[in-house]
């Protein structure tokens, strides 16, 4: 496979996006290992990115130097106990934000009052919710994005092609089923750090 043809079908980042040496830092650390940062368009000031395979830490780490060298903000979502350990400020850092599952509004509300109240808000789910194999995923994603009017970006990590990043963008319909089979065919191709633990790509039945 050359530079100019990915797995995602998206292009690969000749250079690192973002300005500064952490960007760059970030951009030699993964060429080093043999990696590359594939981006499918501009992304939308507001949007829903959905990760998958999620099976390893590795993943996380892989996945934060790849944020560094796109220079987009992406948050992401944790529950708020992690938020009230000496590691909060670090979560905070790098776009974590408290969750509460014990209010009456739930996640879905939390976060679409976080899309109401941001002009630029992107927020990345894996909605396996487990490193795991899960039987299916959790909805709340495909909710979210439904109730607040925003784009999914399909957002990958492929371990034998050593490729991560987001490959396309997808706009949801009134049929939540449909449009996960759409992410299942276009997930169908990326291979996991740990395979067996890859959940199949559906929703609950």
């Amino acid at each position: 496979m050359d530079d100019t043809s990915t797995i995602s079908g998206a292009p690969a980042l000749s250079s690192p996006r973002a300005p500064g040496v952490g960007a760059r830092a970030a951009w030699l650390a993964l060429r080093a290992v043999g990696w590359r940062v594939v981006l499918a368009g501009p992304a939308p000031p507001k949007c829903v990115v959905v990760f998958y395979p999620h099976t390893s830490n590795w993943d996380f780490a892989i996945g934060l130097c790849a944020k560094a060298v796109v220079g987009i903000d992406v948050r992401w979502a944790g529950k708020d106990t992690l938020f009230a350990t000496p590691l909060a400020p670090w979560f905070r850092r790098w776009g974590g934000i408290p969750v509460n599952r014990r209010e009456r509004t739930g996640f879905v509300g939390q976060m679409r009052a976080a899309f109401e109240a941001h002009v630029e808000f992107r927020l990345a789910i894996a909605p396996e919710g487990t490193r795991s194999a899960a039987p299916h995923w959790k909805s709340g994603f495909w909710h979210l994005a439904r109730e607040a009017r925003v784009p999914i970006g399909l957002a990958f990590v492929d371990y034998r092609a050593r490729e991560i990043g987001i490959g396309a963008w997808i706009e949801t319909t009134d049929d939540a089923d449909a449009d996960v089979a759409r992410m299942a065919a276009y997930y169908a191709r990326f291979t996991a750090k740990r395979p067996r633990n890859a959940g199949p790509v559906r929703l609950r039945e």
